[in-house]
C-alpha cells in the first residue's frame, strides 16, 4: 500500500469508531429521558464576585428534579433577564457556553447547576445602546431540550451591564454540571 492508501484507511476506520463512540454515548443519553420543564424547580444563588474580572459576578442557576423519577439534565438552558425597559428593551437574552458535560443524571430530590455570569454595571459605564443602571427583576429559563420556562426573581443588588449588541459580551450562561450527592 502507498503512503496515501494507508492515510486513507486510518481515516476511514478512525470514522467508523468516531460514529460508533457517538452511538455509544447517543445510546447513553436516550437510557434516561430528559427532564421536562415540569419535573423542575429552580432557584437563583448569592451571587459570588469574580476576583479575577472586577465587576463580573457567577449567579448559580440550580435546577431541582421534584418528580419522583430520574431524569437527564444536560447542556445550556436558555436564559433571559426580564427588567424595567431599557433603550435595548425590558429583556436581555444571554449567550449559551457549551462548557457543561454530556450526560447527567438527575435522581429525584437532586440538583444540577448551571452558572450565569454577568458583567455589573459599574459607575460611568455605558452599555449597548446607551443603556445604563439596568437591574433585572426576575431570571426566565428554558431547560434544555424544553420548550416551556421557569423563573426566580433576581438579587435585587446585581446591576447588569447591558451589552446586547457586543460580540463578546461580559455576561452569559454556561452549561449544566451535575451537583454533589
Amino acid at each position: 500500500m502507498s503512503g496515501k492508501q494507508i492515510k486513507r484507511v486510518s481515516l476511514g476506520i478512525a470514522a467508523v469508531t468516531g460514529a460508533l463512540a457517538l452511538t455509544a454515548t447517543g445510546q447513553a443519553e436516550a437510557a434516561t429521558p430528559r427532564c421536562a420543564t415540569a419535573d423542575l424547580a429552580v432557584s437563583l444563588g448569592e451571587p459570588k464576585q469574580l476576583e479575577e474580572a472586577t465587576g463580573q459576578y457567577d449567579v448559580p442557576l440550580t435546577f431541582e428534579n421534584v418528580s419522583p423519577h430520574t431524569c437527564g439534565l444536560y447542556g445550556v438552558p436558555g436564559v433571559d433577564l426580564v427588567g424595567p425597559d431599557d433603550p435595548n428593551g425590558p429583556v436581555y437574552h444571554l449567550p449559551r457556553v457549551d462548557d457543561g458535560v454530556r450526560v447527567n443524571e438527575v435522581p429525584a430530590g437532586s440538583t444540577a447547576t448551571a452558572t450565569v455570569t454577568v458583567l455589573s454595571q459599574v459607575p460611568d459605564s455605558i452599555g449597548s445602546g446607551g443603556s445604563t443602571s439596568w437591574t433585572p427583576s426576575k431570571l426566565v429559563t428554558i431547560p434544555p431540550g424544553q420548550t416551556d420556562a421557569l423563573s426566580a426573581d433576581w438579587p435585587s443588588g446585581l446591576p447588569v451591564l447591558r451589552q446586547d449588541a457586543a460580540t463578546r459580551p461580559g455576561s452569559w450562561v454556561n452549561g449544566i454540571l451535575a451537583d454533589p450527592s
